[in-house]
């Protein structure tokens, strides 16, 4: 087998509108939400950045230029702290900066949905396989989802998708997919099922959000018809790459948060704030005060 090429770039889809969290999202992109002291956007990054990505492509829409913003300097803020003598402060904002020309933002102008979101970003990526992680999706675990991806994408090569075990009665709800034979830390997929009717899935393990892609996805995206919603899917276009190139599945076996949902923000609060030594007892204090009062 070839050597798989490295996996260098990440494609971050940050261009929906967040209805669900109006009225908060009218000015705030729901990426810049925080899950206790840090937007949901660098929790996702920060993953990135543990699996070894060396550059970061965020496909953006209107009022989303916070997110840039995000990612580089402040100079009065830090001239300020400098001047209070806030080294503390200073350096979690240096730790958050990406390098000279490795953040690129890209515009989907018009929201065509996922795919078409991804496709935004061909050029920059280049003809070079990449990432993808979905936003909203934030994980909490041992290793990082993605790290894991990598490791496994060494061993298989192709296209590596992140799968994780859901509710054998709600595999209706999600892409699920079939279980091949077992290659490194992971298994080759045998299909892929979106939204399975009941009692027909061909496993529980849903498609969590984290893909490693070759860039044949990009001429499938290009002429791709419209789908589910009358938008662009992504995972049509990997069906369709999936009769050309194999799919390896990633088991992850942490806990994933769709901060995208209310109920999965404020569980994603609550399980990193119970994970902080500086807020832990307060937190747990307050949240067995809640429950005895139920």
């Amino acid at each position: 087998m070839a050597i798989a090429k490295k996996i260098r770039k990440a494609v971050f889809p940050v261009a929906g509108l967040g209805t669900r969290f109006l009225p908060a999202t009218k000015a705030v992109p729901k990426e810049m939400l925080t899950v206790v002291d840090k937007p949901v956007i660098q929790y996702v990054v920060d993953e990135a950045i543990e699996a070894g990505i060396e550059h970061f492509v965020f496909v953006t829409g209107r009022g989303k230029g916070i997110i840039e913003d995000y990612f580089d300097i402040q100079f009065e803020l830090e001239a300020t702290l400098r001047e209070r003598g806030k080294t503390a402060e200073l350096k979690i904002l240096d730790g958050i900066l990406p390098a000279a020309g490795t953040a690129s933002f890209t515009r989907q102008q018009a929201p065509l949905g996922l795919g078409h979101a991804v496709w935004c970003a061909r050029d920059i990526v280049g003809d070079e396989p990449f990432a993808v992680l979905l936003p909203d999706m934030i994980m909490r675990g041992e290793q990082g989802c993605l790290a894991g991806m990598v490791e496994l994408y060494a061993k298989s090569g192709g296209n590596v998708i992140a799968v994780e075990e859901c509710d054998p009665e709600l595999t209706h709800k999600y892409g699920i997919v079939g279980v091949g034979e077992k290659v490194g830390n992971g298994f080759k997929v045998t299909e892929m099922v979106e939204k399975p009717a009941k009692g027909t899935a061909p496993s529980n393990l849903y498609i969590n959000g984290r893909y490693i892609l070759q860039p044949e996805i990009f001429d499938i995206l290009e002429t791709q018809e419209r789908g589910a919603g009358n938008e662009i899917q992504l995972t049509d276009a990997m069906l369709t790459l999936a009769k050309r190139q194999d799919f390896a599945a990633f088991p992850f076996a942490g806990k994933t948060y769709d901060t995208g949902a209310k109920d999965g923000f404020i569980l994603a609060n609550l399980a990193f704030a119970l994970e902080r030594a500086d807020i832990r007892p307060m937190v747990e204090a307050q949240i067995k005060e809640l429950v005895g009062k139920l």
